[in-house]
């Protein structure tokens, strides 16, 4: 695609990594088949060969950027079009460009400015936000329905094994999830246990960034990346871990791109890349050690009730993983049951589902009719955002993936 980009932004880094992008576009429309936004809305300037001729134009000066404010903001980022493109197009790297330059050009509405403010700094700060959610629990009877659905029940983490053996690894706390769901790293450091590796949290090691970044503050989301690399690399410094392992695809993700992220910055790029390259999910960790795992099920019984699965977007596309929970899911003897378009969003996509609640409801019961039109008695994902939204609407329990699995384990013995 030929771009003639205008004087503020050419030659910039912004620039050159957006004509990077716009010219790799050969506007097949591929993308837009697979577009969850598109598919509700029908509409071509909501699917992402449209953002992505809207951003080009900003960009060349041609429409304004209250013009591709509110599609940017309808846009999952779910990266399933990066999946679909034949050509290898890099679309979220382009809407990271164009959200910059929207943001600061724009005129968003003062009632809108502080909605965003007060998520980027209520769900990205666990203190602020674990409080927020006690008090919630606290008044949920008073609170509206649209509201109330989303604050679940408190459930408190399980035992958490002593640091014992040779082989150690990291988790992220994260931000919403210690609150949210606080026995999910748990279950991940007691599975792992069993099969002789130690996971350890790290002080001070609160959010990835992608709060802040995907709601436009890139600026404050690279602070908190940098705060995250320091919080980890006395430990990787010194050789104590072998590697990261993410308990949220979400996180994952990001942390997984902060090599590019903070390519630019002469203090943390080094840093940044080796976390990256040693972050992995808990679902490649575990199914590289499949042959242990499943010796942990030899003397498993009959299979357990009809579970179906939910990958989220930020692992199967973001991350480019698939198959390997359902694989270990199966190795426990799960009965997965087959789920239709198990490559569209479920509509959480970080604070989406806050920002955009009509459009995330109805992607959110499309999801539920698929994984819950053969007969699961439950289901499992991968990020702590999914699982919270997919509760909200179903009538059946949702849980993270690593749980039903240390459910399992402790069943097995």
């Amino acid at each position: 695609m030929k771009t003639g980009l205008a004087d503020f932004i050419r030659h910039t880094p912004q620039g050159e990594a957006a004509e990077a992008v716009l010219r790799k576009c050969v506007h097949c429309g591929f993308c837009n088949a697979t577009c969850p936004t598109y598919q509700v809305l029908g509409d071509e300037l909501d699917g992402p060969r449209g953002r992505i001729y809207l951003i080009k134009q900003m960009l060349e000066g041609e429409v304004s950027a209250d013009t591709v404010l509110p599609h940017l903001d309808r846009c999952l980022t779910c990266r399933n079009c990066e999946s679909t493109c034949p050509s290898g197009v890099r679309y979220s790297e382009l809407a990271d460009v164009g959200r910059a330059v929207a943001e600061q050009r724009a005129h968003r509405p003062l009632v809108a400015r502080a909605a965003r403010w007060v998520l980027r700094e209520g769900l990205s700060r666990p203190g602020v936000f674990g409080t927020a959610l006690a008090l919630g629990r606290l008044m949920r009877p008073l609170l509206p329905a649209s509201l109330a659905v989303k604050i679940t029940p408190l459930k408190p983490a399980g035992q958490w094994p002593a640091v014992r053996h040779a082989r150690r690894m990291l988790v992220l706390a994260g931000c919403v999830q210690p609150a949210l769901m606080p026995d999910v790293n748990a279950a991940a450091a007691r599975v792992l246990d069993r099969i002789g590796i130690s996971l350890m949290e790290v002080p001070r090691a609160g959010c990835c960034g992608a709060l802040r970044f995907h709601l436009n503050d890139q600026d404050g989301g690279r602070n908190d990346m940098r705060a995250l690399i320091d919080a980890w690399w006395p430990a990787i410094e010194s050789g104590d871990v072998e590697g990261i392992v993410m308990t949220a695809s979400g996180c994952g993700t990001t942390v997984r791109e902060y090599g590019h992220l903070l390519a630019d910055d002469p203090q943390y790029a080094e840093r940044a890349a080796r976390i990256s390259a040693i972050t992995r999910d808990l679902s490649e960790v575990l199914h590289a050690e499949r042959a242990r795992i499943e010796a942990l099920f030899a003397s498993r019984g009959a299979p357990a009730a009809p579970l179906a699965y939910h990958p989220p977007c930020s692992l199967q596309h973001g991350q480019q993983v698939r198959g390997l929970a359902e694989g270990l899911l199966r190795s426990a003897g799960y009965d997965l049951q087959p789920v239709a378009d198990s490559h569209l969003c479920c509509g959480s996509a970080g604070s989406y589902s806050l920002l955009q609640p009509r459009l995330a409801r109805t992607l959110r019961d499309n999801k539920l009719g698929a994984l819950q039109a053969n007969g699961a008695t439950g289901i499992a994902s991968a990020n702590v955002g999914c699982i919270a939204h997919l509760q909200s609407g179903a009538g059946v329990p949702v849980r993270h993936w690593i749980e039903w699995l240390d459910e399992a384990v402790s069943a097995a013995g």
